[in-house]
């Protein structure tokens, strides 16, 4: 039996029903009021009366509906459009490029530019090519399975095989796509189960707090203040490479994270909701900040900024300067976000309670430090930054760097 439904995201009515076994969603545009719903049940009620007689017809009574062709010659035939598929005859479901196009467009509105790019980019490059024009019912599980085996074969334009994380991630596209097609067409899940591959337990590499120092002693003066905060907030490289100063409140001894800068663009929305949040400034962060303030021009909201007034580049940064900069020191190259899990740890390490790292940090829950710093972890008692701010102010010495590196000329 069909129902009159409203959709959470636009407040508007739509029907639902089925016929010659698929499931029909048909929208219109009428606000959730009961004169539009008795107006909408009774072109539903119509539409159940004819489908019983026989002598519905789905293009006339939805004009321009995409599922309209999907049953010509069943109204004339009879038969089940999905019953068809199903035993073997004609599969009347879209195809993979088709409804995959139609998926982005109806979950663009939910994710950020540099996710949707990243959709984009695995559909183009994996998806596509192998799918795109069969039509979805049509998609085995053995299908799938062996396009996952020939992903583990695939070479990565580093040179390397792609993880079991990449496919994982290619695969839960995916997996999204057919799922969504097979509720809409009422066939049977080819995902139903795959389990994901096992993944590799994050292996990270923190420095250590005197190998901190040292980088703090050695950076170029320009970058020292840029580094400082990564060091003792533990933010993300965007998120640092998104501050403005209207996200800096002194007063209150906080930073505002609320955006992020992702390939070279502002997003006014970060990782996850909980990755909105305010930073405690530890007295070396606002020491930090202060000196940033001097230094940077006005006129400038930026920072951390170029010469030019434009923020930081990751990667120009960690040519220039990064690398750089652990080769002179003697240290073991690792990416610049391991100055997030290095204040993790030393925040783990002087005793911080884990729902207050994790509120810094920006975790939804605790669970996250325990899998990934877990070695890290020994009894937890503080929860309000004072033990970090001891261990801190036991180096004062070693925090107080000479200014005598050149900087950017």
């Amino acid at each position: 039996m069909g129902k009159v439904r409203v959709r959470p995201e636009t407040g508007r009515l739509y029907l639902d029903f089925t016929y010659h076994g698929v499931r029909c969603r048909e929208y219109t545009a009428l606000s959730d009021k009961p004169a539009n719903r008795r107006s909408v049940q009774k072109l539903l009620d119509r539409i159940e009366r004819e489908i019983a007689l026989g002598t519905f017809n789905y293009g006339s009574t939805f004009p321009g509906s995409k599922l309209a062709d999907r049953f010509v010659g069943l109204e004339a035939g009879g038969g089940s459009a999905a019953g068809r598929a199903g035993a073997g005859g004609v599969d009347h479901t879209p195809r993979f490029r088709a409804f995959a196009e139609t998926w982005v467009d109806e979950n663009r509105p939910a994710w950020r530019r540099s996710y949707e790019e990243t959709v984009i980019g695995t559909l183009n490059q994996y998806l596509l090519p192998r799918f795109g024009n069969r039509t979805v019912g049509s998609i085995t599980r053995a299908e799938l399975l062996a396009f996952r085996a020939d992903l583990s074969k695939t070479v990565s334009v580093r040179g390397k095989p792609l993880s079991n994380t990449r496919i994982n991630k290619i695969m839960g596209f995916a997996r999204q796509i057919l799922n969504e097609a097979a509720d809409r067409y009422e066939f049977r899940r080819s995902f139903q189960g795959i389990k994901p591959l096992k993944q590799k337990k994050p292996d990270i590499h923190p420095f250590t707090l005197e190998e901190v120092n040292r980088i703090l002693q050695t950076v170029r003066s320009d970058y020292r203040n840029y580094l400082a905060v990564r060091f003792w907030t533990g933010l993300r490289t965007g998120e640092a490479n998104a501050l403005r100063w209207d996200r800096i409140d002194f007063d209150n001894n906080v930073i505002l994270v609320r955006d992020t800068l992702v390939r070279g663009r502002l997003q006014s929305d970060t990782k996850t909701y909980d990755s909105a949040r305010d930073v405690p400034m530890l007295p070396p962060v606002r020491d930090a900040l202060l000196d940033q303030r001097r230094r940077v021009p006005k006129g400038v909201d930026w920072v951390f900024c170029t010469r030019r007034g434009s923020p930081i580049d990751n990667q120009n940064f960690t040519k220039r300067v990064w690398a750089p900069l652990l080769a002179e020191l003697g240290l073991k190259y690792r990416r610049p976000y391991q100055t997030r899990h290095t204040a993790a740890t030393l925040m783990l390490g002087a005793g911080e309670a884990p729902e207050w790292i994790a509120r810094v940090l920006g975790h939804t829950t605790t669970e996250m430090l325990f899998r990934v710093y877990s070695r890290y972890v020994p009894n937890l008692t503080r929860q309000d930054g004072s033990a970090m701010a001891r261990l801190l102010a036991s180096q004062a010495g070693a925090l107080n760097y000479n200014d005598n590196n050149q900087e950017d000329d």
